[in-house]
């Protein structure tokens, strides 16, 4: 009997070596988890068990190896810090290119009669369809091998790191300029126009001339008031100014009549400053103002700006083609353009 169980012990035994599956162990203080350790196993020498699938860019899966869900978190965190529209903006996630949003205008119109009078049918909300152009945003840091062999070398860090950086620098830039052409459709590059809401085309944003062409004209917070009160109740709710830092320094110094600062700095750590009572967003992909720039704006992003994004970043490893440093080819498809042109508002330093 004993024989036995010996016998079906090192059969089992035998099963696992066959497999070529690493031993399972108890997890030691500061280990980690399975997927995380595979994933640093494939960044530093390729290997580690993931699942390699085929790439193919006219098929739904772009193949590529998918990141783990802890690194794929830290980069989309370190974004959201630095990109400053992906902060305030509406970020949806989804699974194809061709995505969709449909926005009403209009509203559904009533009436009055009496209590026998006929009544006429009211008329409809006109619907608008939003589909923000997208583009491949990609990165392709490198390291050579001796770093990723490493073992004090964080690479699951340095590699978020890298991304993030690149990814944000070009993010900033397309959802503030971008031309929609295989990339985000800036709001800046949305067609303007001086009329209101009520009569102005769907699509168009509102703009409010300071008076003097390259400058503010006299009394400059009366303008900032005015730029304020153009955007519609219901949307200064959550609503945000967004300038680049220059122009900050400027609007900084502005007083009222009573020589009262019109900049309030934060009086809590975390919390933005705020002007006219609403916080400030630096952008330095907003343009200096100069005539005609139009260097200021303001409005409630998340229900104004649209930012599409794939869920998941690619990551290829490549390490043959740049020998002895090892390329990490990361992609993401992201779009976005304005998705209501009544919830953003620009400043345009021109004389009418």
């Amino acid at each position: 009997m004993i024989e036995v169980k010996a016998d079906s012990l090192e059969a089992s035994f035998e099963a696992v070596e066959k497999s070529g599956l690493p031993a399972a162990r108890p997890m030691l203080m500061g280990g980690r988890p399975m997927a995380s350790a595979a994933f640093e196993t494939f960044l530093r020498s390729g290997g580690g068990g993931l699942e390699m699938k085929a790439i193919e860019g006219t098929s739904g899966g772009d193949g590529g190896y998918a990141v783990p869900r802890e690194i794929d978190q830290l980069v989309d965190a370190t974004l959201k810090s630095i990109s400053p529209i992906r902060a305030i903006a509406n970020v949806v996630q989804v699974g194809t290119s061709g995505y969709r949003k449909l926005v009403t205008s209009g509203g559904f119109e009533s009436g009055w009669a009496s209590e026998t009078a006929e009544r006429d049918e009211t008329e409809t909300p006109a619907f608008h369809e939003v589909a923000p152009p997208m583009g491949d945003l990609f990165a392709n840091p490198a390291a050579s091998q001796a770093m990723l062999d490493d073992a004090a070398f964080d690479v699951e860090q340095w590699l978020a790191d890298e991304i993030a950086r690149e990814f944000a620098v070009a993010e900033g830039s397309a959802f503030v300029n971008g031309n929609g052409t295989n990339k985000p459709k800036g709001f800046l590059q949305a067609t303007t126009s001086s009329l209101g809401d009520s009569s102005r085309t769907f699509g168009q944003l509102q703009y409010v001339p300071t008076g003097a062409a390259g400058a503010f004209a006299a009394n400059p917070e009366e303008k900032l008031i005015d730029l304020v009160q153009t955007l519609r109740s219901p949307y200064r709710q959550g609503a945000s100014w967004v300038m680049n830092s220059a122009t900050l320094a400027k609007i900084r110094k502005f007083k009222t009549s009573d020589g009262a600062l019109l900049w309030s700095p934060s009086l809590a750590a975390g919390q933005p400053a705020t002007l006219l009572g609403y916080p400030v967003v630096e952008a330095e992909d907003m343009p200096d103002i100069g005539a005609n720039a139009l260097s200021i704006a303001f409005g409630n992003f998340k229900a104004g700006y649209l930012i599409a994004e794939r869920g998941e970043t690619q990551i290829l490893r490549d390490p043959y083609s740049n020998k002895p440093f090892v390329h990490f080819y990361a992609t993401k498809r992201v779009g976005g353009m304005v998705s209501n042109s009544e919830a953003i508002k620009l400043l345009k330093f021109s004389a009418t």
